[in-house]
């Protein structure tokens, strides 16, 4: 398969649990409503859909209030799960939880060994190479032990340091192609995408580097028609999602779901 950073055939989603309200948050905006949150999720696997994803849906996690942002604790690369280990202390249990539903799915499932942490949400993969940034939950040691996983797969991994403001790397920065990266000026300033093209997200529209290409379509969150339009310029197919609810918990577009494909599935 060509562009396999980006053509997939399945999504891996969990419902938002009714603990949301006491997720994690680094500014504390309020607590999303359950119900709002729900809705938002059920437009956001209908997206997916739409886009050609085969979407399994898990049941909410209640111990676990940040369980619906999913892919933290997996990382999938050309048909294998890597089960991941993000760095918050409440997020600990979620990856073992996960595990047994990836064993169920993928013809192989490997741990990240060791004691380091990796949160999927500091993970930004191209065709070639898997960009790892380092922060608060993701540290040297666990981006050591990951590395000659993904090596093994045929990737090479590139540490970036992110800038200690910016919570995850992809908090600010997503695929939209091969050769194509999305991004926050702050980021981009850094020089860690050289070598991509790269898009620049619009002044006071930073929440809207946190996109998702799948397949044909790129979803960008509500809110950010600057960078939209710099988008559909580019010759992008946009699909505009409310994303109101996950970013009271620093969450985003990528975070609620594992992209992948698996062979036998929709083409």
């Amino acid at each position: 398969m060509t562009d396999h950073s980006f053509r997939f055939t399945h999504a891996l989603c969990r419902r938002p649990a009714r603990s949301c309200t006491q997720g994690l948050r680094a500014v504390d905006m309020g607590a999303p409503d359950p119900d709002l949150f729900d809705a938002e999720h059920a437009a956001y696997m209908d997206a997916l859909r739409h886009a050609g994803a085969m979407v399994t849906v898990l049941e909410p996690l209640e111990d676990y209030p940040d369980s619906c942002f999913i892919e933290d604790p997996a990382l999938c690369l050309k048909g294998t799960a890597i089960v991941l280990r993000p760095g918050a202390p409440s997020r600990l249990g979620e990856a073992q939880a996960l595990k047994p539903v990836l064993e169920g799915m993928f013809p192989e499932v490997r741990d990240l060994p060791g004691t380091g942490f990796v949160d999927g949400g500091d993970i930004l993969c191209s065709d070639t190479e898997v960009m790892v940034g380092l922060s608060a939950r993701t540290d040297l040691e666990g981006v050591n032990a990951l590395r000659p996983l993904v090596e093994d797969l045929g990737y090479r991994l590139r540490i970036v340091e992110t800038p200690a403001d910016i919570l995850h790397f992809k908090t600010e920065s997503s695929l939209l192609d091969a050769e194509t990266i999305l991004a926050t000026p702050k980021l981009a300033a850094t020089g860690c995408f050289d070598g991509y093209r790269v898009i620049e997200t619009a002044p006071l529209e930073h929440a809207a580097a946190n996109a998702i290409r799948f397949n044909d379509h790129v979803f960008v969150s509500a809110g950010h028609p600057r960078t939209v339009e710099r988008l559909d310029k580019a010759g992008y197919t946009v699909v505009e999602l409310p994303m109101t609810q996950a970013a009271l918990l620093d969450g985003g577009l990528s975070c609620l779901s594992l992209r992948f494909s698996l062979a036998g599935g929709l083409t």
